[in-house]
């Protein structure tokens, strides 16, 4: 990484003090910092802070008359390898998602021929305002990467999505997006579908069927596939992650949603179903909530199967993808119940996990794949290093395009 460059571009709100610490990282990490620092983000870090830690000039001033003689605008534009927004306000993706151009980082965004990163950093309220989600979709058209937001207490004493993601998971997205630009990887040129996290299946408007899945290992998945170079599309049950860099998210809630946007995205060349998918619903779910009222019988639910999404996708036909894996969480007779599992589904491996202790929503896993040709064995590790081993074995199981 020591010859790449990235252009930071600050906006203006509280969460530009993690910027100074993002510059000390990445200069640790040998990257190369140059700083635009807008007018509002110059009201909470000073000009002086940046270059002292970036060890260059903060640039700022659209019309600065000494730059602007060598079109400074546009030799910043084109001077870095990736081009991150941290924090990405509101007023800054909206103007970006609009091609205005009316200070110097806007105009920066607009000339830049290089890929841009945005670590959104709002308000609760702002970040779920239909414009600013309008706003969103349009700059991931664009081809813009987000990191974040996360949820969380913020500085206006609201708690909820738009705080900006820790400089850490900032870097981290930024050495994958580098790692990208500088080969296109064993999975460039194909497409991939990921499942991830929980369904719910309403029981009324308030409460639910669900179960303990926190997405984390369909999430690590997916962003691992994508720094591969795979066009990844995650379907996602609700859950409090934010989207992998790269990678574009589909939010559903039930397990019928799920299903129709699976479809939806074939076809596909691999197909990895991780998400923890509700075997069953109510049969009909109350319109209001079911109260519960003194001397009145216990109310009965009447259940019914849900899809098996996994089943569907590996049915033979002329969209089934080329590689179809299915996950298996047991609590018990693992490698049976995954073997059962591989044969009932038609899928080509399953990979099967014990969840009887704190897999579930814990940072580590241990897990088996199983395939016709026997078992592979894998042992306790970071989910982030499990989700990295499978995407290694999906690229070399499929080999070149």
């Amino acid at each position: 990484m020591s010859e790449k460059r990235v252009l930071l571009i600050i906006g203006g709100g509280i969460a530009a003090y993690k910027s100074l610490e993002l510059i000390r990282l990445l200069t640790r990490a040998d990257i190369g910092v140059r700083v635009i620092l807008t007018a509002a983000g110059a009201q909470f870090v000073t000009p002086l802070s940046v270059s002292a830690l970036s060890g260059e000039k903060a640039h700022g001033e659209l019309f600065d008359l000494t730059e602007e003689a060598e079109m400074g605008h546009i030799e910043l534009s084109r001077s870095a390898d990736l081009v991150v927004v941290a924090p990405a306000t509101a007023d800054l993706m909206a103007k970006a998602a609009q091609g205005l151009a009316s200070d110097l980082a806007t105009t920066t965004l607009l000339a830049t021929d290089k890929p841009v990163l945005m670590a959104p950093s709002m308000n609760v309220r702002m970040w779920l305002h239909p414009a600013t989600q309008r706003n969103l979709t349009t700059l991931q058209s664009d081809g813009v990467t987000l990191v974040g937001p996360d949820d969380g207490a913020m500085a206006c004493g609201e708690f909820g999505p738009g705080r900006m993601a820790e400089p850490s998971v900032i870097l981290d997205a930024v050495l994958k997006a580098l790692a990208r630009d500088r080969s296109p990887g064993p999975l460039a040129g194909r497409k991939v579908l990921v499942t991830a996290g929980p369904t719910h299946e309403p029981i009324d408007p308030v409460r639910y069927i669900a179960n303990r899945s926190s997405g984390k290992q369909g999430y690590a998945i997916a962003a691992e596939l994508a720094v591969l170079g795979a066009d990844v599309l995650l379907v996602s049950g609700p859950t409090d992650l934010a989207p992998p860099a790269g990678v574009r998210r589909v939010v559903v809630e039930t397990a019928r949603q799920m299903l129709a946007a699976c479809q939806s995205a074939l076809p596909v060349d691999v197909a990895v179903m991780v998400a923890a998918v509700a075997d069953w619903r109510t049969q009909t779910a109350a319109e209001v909530k079911v109260k519960k009222t003194q001397g009145a019988a216990t109310p009965i639910l009447t259940l019914v199967e849900n899809p098996d999404i996994l089943a569907t996708l590996s049915a033979p036909g002329p969209e089934r993808p080329a590689l179809v894996i299915g996950f298996a969480a047991e609590t018990n007779d693992l490698k049976a119940h995954a073997a059962a599992k591989l044969a009932r589904k038609g899928c080509d491996w399953i990979v099967a996990n014990d969840v009887s202790g704190d897999v579930m929503g814990g940072a580590d896993n241990a897990v088996s794949i199983i395939t016709a040709g026997g078992i592979e064995d894998w042992p306790r590790q970071a989910k982030e290093a499990v989700a990295r081993a499978l995407a290694l074995k999906i690229a070399q199981t499929l080999g070149p395009i």
